[in-house]
Formats: structure tokens, sequence, C-alpha cells
């Protein structure tokens, strides 16, 4: 009996994927940019099951992300193995918003997937996207994209390899150009060897709608590489109405029978749009697969005969290695917060959290404001789906209304809406909404009074592709009530935001404290479950 991949794979922001097959196990490196720790790695046995294992740069030493700017930070991770050595080569993007981008590149390892990982080796700053390649001989190779900051820029598209020597922890010799063009934008590069040829993969034309993915080969590492005829072997860019769109950044795979995958971004849009005509992507880029086939001349095309990603596509002939399925509601009793969570910019420490103050709870201390790019306390997850409900149990008790604590969703630090309890000098304490689109603020609930003993608050968001509506409940009492009017999710979306415009959406759960005497804030439970069941093949409650 044939089983099913259903795509996404990795549901919701996980961008820019690196595949990596070692014996029976895949794994699945992805962007995490300006969220901590650094890169997602999901982990399979049968490519229809995923699961989260590890985030391996969990250290600032490894990755110090204090000040960067919306969608900058951690780029395109590329996964590879060897002799023993997990290999991951990873992009902190210090600066894209400018002309001249700062864009390191660093190295680092580890014999167990799950970590330690090493501290980081410096590569090269040429561009983002680099890649591992290891050849035959045991030599080393990094293929990288180069950016141009010139007005008048000489090449759209251009890559450079150059050799790597893991004994001396540094790049040698110099680097060559094997591909430089004017009529195709090309990043993301990976290299493989196979019959005789080395083959180029690269996505091309941009990530957004026109995105696609190329491929060219050579008899010689360095080239000449001649491109595949049809340019993109997969794209949506002319079939606006397919579910998976923005098709492209592959990556491959082959299993032990001899089957062959491709990994590659995707997303899956609203209808609603920009001023600029753009549908939105609240989900932001996710992860598919897609079966892929050998052609006689040697090269590679899309199982299904197209160029077109498919929604579903035939599982490989493996085992099917389910993983068990999470509860929606995180009760806080354990010893460690869930791998699910992430913040932004900071690791997840006792600076800001503890879950053994109070046992049951995550207590948050009030840091900087939602506009930070420093020390916030806030722990999100992302979004899987369109519609979904988030929910939170909360005590807190502000003295002032500088001091606030609640349930968020958020695209960005210029992109969020926040229900939260604070305290009003009129009014006490009281709950309220902030709204920020593009830094534009608002309060479309104005400042709502809570009664003197409740202690106890219990807060939901729910969304309907792009709606949202807050409501509260107060311990003891009944129900749910709605608090402001229906809100535009759809303004947290890579396409609506001015700043960032590479990540996707979370909900989560966060505490300020702008008189810096961090009041803090006890959670009982955050719970986040999808009010639709197109992830549940996939492993996803």
């Amino acid at each position: 009996m044939s089983h099913m991949i259903k795509n996404p794979v990795l549901r919701g922001f996980n961008p820019d994927p690196s595949i990596l097959r070692v014996g029976d196990d895949y794994y699945i490196a992805t962007s995490t940019f300006e969220w901590f720790p650094g890169v997602q790695i999901h982990h399979s046995r049968d490519l229809v099951h995923w699961e989260l294992i590890t985030r391996p740069l969990n250290r600032v030493s490894q990755l110090d992300l204090r000040g960067i700017g919306a969608s900058q930070g951690i780029w395109a991770p590329c996964l590879t193995y060897d002799n023993g050595t997990f290999y991951l080569i990873y992009t902190i993007v210090n600066s894209f918003y400018v002309k001249m981008y700062d864009t390191p590149n660093y190295l680092v390892t580890a014999a167990d997937i799950r970590g330690e990982w090493s501290e980081p080796v410096y590569l090269n700053s040429y561009g983002f996207d680099p890649s591992l390649f290891h050849d035959e001989d045991g030599r080393k190779y990094i293929v990288s994209m180069v950016t141009d900051h010139r007005v008048t820029k000489r090449y759209r598209g251009h890559l450079v390899i150059q050799e790597y020597s893991a004994e001396e922890q540094k790049m040698i010799g110099e680097p060559v150009t094997i591909y430089a063009s004017q009529d195709t934008y090309l990043e993301g590069p990976h290299i493989y060897k196979r019959g005789g040829y080395y083959y180029l993969f690269a996505a091309d034309t941009g990530t957004g709608e026109g995105h696609g993915q190329s491929m060219l080969r050579a008899r010689e590492l360095f080239g000449p590489y001649e491109a595949y005829e049809g340019n993109s072997l997969m794209t949506s860019r002319d079939n606006p109405g397919l579910p998976l769109q923005k098709a492209g950044h592959g990556d491959l795979v082959e299993t032990r029978n001899g089957e062959w995958y491709m990994v590659h971004l995707c997303g899956r849009p609203l209808e609603n749009r920009t001023e600029k005509g753009e549908r939105k992507y609240t989900l932001g880029r996710e992860t598919a697969l897609q079966k892929v086939e050998w052609t006689e001349d040697g090269w590679l095309r899309l199982a299904n005969g197209s160029v077109l990603p498919d929604a579903e596509v035939e599982a490989p002939d493996l085992p099917l290695h389910p993983f068990p399925v999470k509860p929606a509601r995180d009760d806080f009793d354990g010893a460690e917060l869930d791998i699910s969570f992430q913040s932004l910019r900071v690791p997840l420490d006792a600076t800001f959290y503890s879950l053994s103050e109070r046992p049951g709870y995550l207590r948050l201390y009030g840091r900087e404001g939602l506009g930070s790019k420093f020390r916030q306390s806030l722990i999100a997850r992302r979004w899987e789906e369109h519609r979904f409900t988030a929910a939170a149990a909360l005590e807190f008790e502000p003295s002032g209304f500088k001091q606030m604590a609640g349930l968020i969703l958020i695209y960005d630090t210029q992109n969020y809406y926040y229900l939260h309890v604070t305290h009003h000098e009129d009014l006490g304490r009281c709950i309220s909404i902030l709204s920020a689109v593009n830094n534009s603020y608002s309060e479309p609930a104005g400042y709502v009074p809570l009664p003197d003993n409740a202690k106890r608050i219990l807060l939901r968001a729910e969304v309907d592709y792009d709606k949202l509506q807050f409501s509260y409940s107060v311990a003891g009492e009944d129900g749910y009530k709605v608090i402001g009017p229906v809100l535009d999710a759809s303004s947290l979306s890579d396409e609506a935001c001015q700043e960032g415009w590479f990540t996707g959406s979370f909900a989560g759960i966060c505490c300020q404290d702008l008189t810096g005497f961090r009041q803090p804030a006890d959670f009982d439970y955050f719970e986040y479950y999808n009010r639709e069941q197109a992830g549940s093949a996939n492993g996803h409650d």
C-alpha cells in the first residue's frame, strides 16, 4: 500500500530547507532569522512524519542577534554529513536594507546532531546562502552567491566556489566564479556529483511568487556549467491557483532504495492583497517535498512530469514512523520549556523566565518594550494553519501603565496584536489591546476595568484566515467575553510588513516593565490548536 506525503511537511514559518540522510534517518534544517535559538532541525524516518528535535545555535558565542533587524539574522542553513561529522553552514545577516550588505558566513560541527555543536568557524562574507560540498577525493568546497552593492550591477546572478580546509579550519586557495549572468538571479546553491557530472542546484528569481528552482551541470567542478533547457525545473509562477506558491530553494536526497526527493520552500496564500496587488502569506514560507526522477540524458525532473509542485506526493517505500502528537496545552509543569517555543534575538534563559519560582507556572519577568531588538521577555511558537486558537491563563498585578503582560500575535517588532493586562490611573487593573501595523499604533478596545477580585485572567485569540477576534474571561465567571473589533490578521504577513518580509507569524506570551523593575507575570498555561486538520498526517496536532 502506497502512502502519501501531505505538503507542506513543515507547516508554518520553515523556509530555505536543506535535507540530509544519514543511514535511515532524514533531517531538514531551516532558517530562523531573528528568532533564537538559531536553525530548526526536524527529523524523520519515512519523509511523511517529522519532529522538531533541536536548534543547534543555542549560545551567544555561536549566535549574537542583539540589535539585528527584522528578517535578518540566520539565513539558509546548509546541513551535510561526512565521515562521522555533521556540518552546518549558516549566514548571519547583520545588515540588509542598505546598499552594502553584511553577510558573514560560519561553520559549526557536531558528532551528534542533537549537539553540542562546536564554536563557529568564520568562512567568508561574499554573500548569503552558502553550502558545503564534500567531493569524492575528500576535498571540501564552499559555494556561495555574491552580493553586489554597486548602483549599476555587473551581474544579476553571481556564484563563486572556494576550497575549505577542515584540518586548518579556514578557506584556502582563491575563489572561482562558476556562474555569472545578467539574465537569471540565483541563490541558495548546492552542488552534487552523479554519473560523471557535477550538478549545481540553485533557487532562481527571488523568493516571492515568481520563485523557481534552477539546475546546471558540468563535467568539472569549476565548470563551465550548462543550464537545464527549461531553466526552472519547478515553479508555481505561472499558476496562481496552485495551493503551493513561491516554490523554489530546493535540495536533494536519495533514499536507501534509490528514490529521489527534492525538499523546497513554498507558501500558502490568503486572497487578501497589499496595495501593490501582492497576496499575503501569514504563515510565511514553509517546507514541502516533491518526488523527482533522473532522465536518460542525465537531467532531473519532477516525477509528476510537470514543473508544478504537488500538495500530495507519493511517499518512499519505507515503513511509516509517526511521532507522538503533542497536547495542545502546555501547563508548564516540566523543568524546561517545550522546544516549540523561541524568543526574539536573545537566549531562552533565567534572565527573563523561570519554571521553578512558582511550580506549575511560567514566570516572565518584565523587560523592554515590544519594539526592542535587545532584551524582550517574550516566548512564542509558529502559526501552522490559517485557522487556529491560541489561549493563555495569566496572573499579573501591575502597579502602573508601564507594566503589561498577556497574549500576543506577532510578525516582527513593528507588527503585532497584543491582548494584555495593565494598570490605568483612573480604572485600576484593566485589559486592553495594543495594535501595531507597520509602526502605526492604536488601542481598538480602549481600557476595560477588571474586577478587584479577578486574580486569574484567561486570554484567547481566534484566527480565521484574515480575521482575528480576541476574547477574555475572568476566573469564576462563565464563558469568554469578546473584546475589541474583528482585526485584520493579514497585516501579520510577509508582504504586508515594511521592514521584514522573510519570516512568518507567531503566537505567544510576553511581559513588559518599562520602569525597569522587572514586575513578574505568571502564566498557568499556553494553548495552541489548529481548527483545520490538514497537518495531522504529518504529525502535527
